[in-house]
C-alpha cells in the first residue's frame, strides 16, 4: 500500500506519546528525532526533514500543547497540518483558458508512464463534461503514436498525430484543429530521454514557444523517491514547469517525491496515478494525503471512488428493497460487480480510519469477487429472486456448475443471510431512534480476505 513504510514508522512514534500522560520537552524533541529518521528512510531530502520537524517541535513545545489533556493528540494534530503545508497546503487545480482551447504540455523522461496519463487525464476531463484532444509529439520512440492511439482509443479521446513531422508543427496544426472541432483541452504527449539533454530542452522549449500552453505538467515515477525531485527541479529550472504528475503512486511505500516536491520545487503536485486502470488517476489533495500517511483515512476520496461507480438511481432503488427487506441474490450480484470497478479493496478499505493497521497482513484475493460471480451465474433467475427455494439438490447442481464445491455455496448463502439481518438490525435500530449511531455486532465476511474476514 501507498506509504506503508513511513506509516508504520510515524505510527510507531506517536504511539510512545500517546503512554505517556504529560510531555516534556524532552519527550517532544525525541518523538521529532524518530520521525526525522522515518522521513529520510522514506528517501525526503535531509533539509525538508529537518525543517519539516523543526516546525513541529517549535509549535509543539508551547504551552498550549503542554497543558492540554491530550498533549499527544495535538502534537499530532499539529504533524498533520504541518505535512499537509508541506505537500502545498490547498489542492492545486488544473489550468483552464479563458478562450479554448487550453493548452496542457506533458513532458518527462522515458519510463515515467508520460503517455498512459496522458490518457488517463483524458479520460478523466471527459468525464468532467469536457472534450479533451490528444496529441502525438513522441516522434522518436517506436511505436509511440501507436501506444498513445491505443490509450486513445480506451478512453474514448481522439487523437491527433502527422506521423514523424516535426513536434513544433505538429503541436501548433493541433491547437488550430481543436479550434476548428471545438476540443476545449489539447494534451501534447511529448518525447521523452533517458536522461535530461540540451537536445530534450531545446525541443519542449521549441513547442513552448510556438503553442504557448497554459500549463505545463512534468510526469514523474513516484517509487524513483529523491531522482524523482531531482528530476522536477531540472526540468523546471530548464523549463518552467507549473505541476506535477505522480506515477505508480499506489506501489511507493516510502513517500519521498510526494513529501518532497513542492518544498524542493515549489512546484504543487495536481495529480497521482494509483493504478494501472485508465479510472486510475485522482486529483492531489494534499490534506486527505496526509491523513493517509498519518493512518487517520480519507474517507472523502473514498466516497468520491464509490460515487463514481454507483447510479443515483440504483442506489436508491437499493436502499428501497433494504427497506422493504427484499434485497436478494441479483443485488448481491450487482453488489459485487460494482465493487470490482472500485479499483484495489485493500487500497479502498485502506482510506477508512483505522483500517490500515487491520489490513497491513491481510491478503485480498481479487479474484474471488470472479468465483463469487461464477457461483451466482450459476443459479437460475429464480434461485437469485427466492433464495430460500435453494435447497441441497440445487446446491450440489450449482457447485457443479460452477466448479467449486457445496461448502461455498453454503459460504456465499450464509454472507448473504448476514447482510440481511445486519441490514434488519440498522433498521430497527434507527426506527428504535438510538443515540450514539448504529453499533455492529459483526461485519459480515469480506470475499477474499482470510480468516474472519470471509473467504
Amino acid at each position: 500500500m501507498a506509504f506503508e513504510g513511513l506509516s508504520e514508522k510515524l505510527g510507531a512514534a506517536f504511539k510512545k506519546l500517546r503512554a505517556r500522560g504529560k510531555l516534556s520537552e524532552a519527550d517532544v524533541k525525541d518523538a521529532m528525532r524518530e520521525v526525522r529518521l522515518a522521513l529520510l528512510e522514506a528517501d525526503v531530502s535531509f533539509k525538508v526533514a529537518k525543517e519539516f520537524t523543526a516546525k513541529v517541535a517549535e509549535r509543539a513545545i508551547g504551552a498550549k500543547v503542554m497543558e492540554s489533556l491530550t498533549p499527544a493528540q495535538m502534537v499530532i494534530k499539529i504533524v498533520n497540518e504541518e505535512m499537509t503545508a508541506l505537500m502545498g497546503g490547498q489542492t492545486a487545480q488544473l489550468a483552464r483558458a479563458n478562450r479554448p482551447p487550453c493548452v496542457i504540455l506533458l513532458c518527462g523522461l522515458q519510463g515515467s508512464g508520460k503517455t498512459t496519463h496522458a490518457g488517463k487525464l483524458a479520460k478523466m476531463l471527459k468525464n468532467a463534461g469536457h472534450r479533451p484532444l490528444l496529441v502525438a509529439c513522441d516522434i522518436y520512440r517506436p511505436a509511440a503514436i501507436q501506444q498513445l492511439q491505443s490509450v486513445g482509443e480506451r478512453a474514448g479521446v481522439r487523437v491527433f498525430e502527422r506521423g514523424t513531422e516535426d513536434p513544433v508543427k505538429i503541436a501548433k496544426a493541433a491547437v488550430a484543429h481543436a479550434k476548428d472541432h471545438g476540443n476545449d483541452y489539447v494534451l501534447l504527449d511529448t518525447a521523452g530521454r533517458l536522461h535530461i539533454d540540451t537536445q530534450l530542452m531545446d525541443e519542449l522549449k521549441a513547442v513552448k514557444e510556438a503553442v504557448k500552453p497554459q500549463e505545463i505538467l512534468l510526469v514523474v515515477d513516484a517509487m524513483t523517491g529523491q531522482d524523482a525531485v531531482n528530476v522536477a527541479s531540472a526540468f523546471d529550472e530548464a523549463l518552467g514547469i507549473d505541476g506535477v504528475m505522480l506515477t505508480k503512486l499506489d506501489g511507493d511505500t516510502r513517500g519521498g517525491a510526494a513529501l518532497s516536491v513542492r518544498a524542493v520545487t515549489g512546484k504543487p503536485i495536481k495529480f497521482a496515478g494509483v493504478g494501472e486502470k485508465l479510472e486510475d488517476l485522482e486529483v492531489f489533495h494534499p490534506d486527505r494525503m496526509a491523513s493517509r500517511i498519518l493512518g487517520m483515512g480519507d474517507v472523502l476520496s473514498f466516497i468520491e471512488k464509490a460515487e463514481q461507480q454507483v447510479n443515483e438511481k440504483e442506489a436508491e432503488e437499493l436502499a428501497r428493497k433494504l427497506r422493504e427487506d427484499r434485497f436478494d441474490l441479483n443485488d448481491m450480484l450487482e453488489q459485487f460487480r460494482q465493487i470490482q470497478k472500485m479499483g484495489d479493496l485493500k487500497e479502498m478499505l485502506g482510506m477508512l480510519p483505522g483500517m490500515g493497521k487491520q489490513l497491513k497482513d491481510v491478503e485480498i484475493d481479487p479474484r474471488q469477487f470472479k468465483r463469487l460471480e461464477a457461483i451466482l451465474l450459476s443459479m437460475t433467475p429464480k434461485e437469485r429472486e427466492t433464495p430460500s427455494i435453494i435447497n441441497p439438490s440445487r446446491k450440489r447442481r450449482v457447485a457443479a456448475g460452477c466448479g467449486c464445491k457445496v461448502e461455498d455455496v453454503n459460504r456465499l448463502l450464509k454472507q448473504y443471510e448476514t447482510m440481511r439481518q445486519l441490514m434488519k438490525q440498522l433498521k430497527k435500530n434507527a426506527r428504535g431512534g438510538k443515540k450514539g449511531g448504529f453499533g455492529f455486532p459483526g461485519m459480515p465476511g469480506m470475499p477474499g480476505m482470510p480468516g474472519r474476514f470471509g473467504f
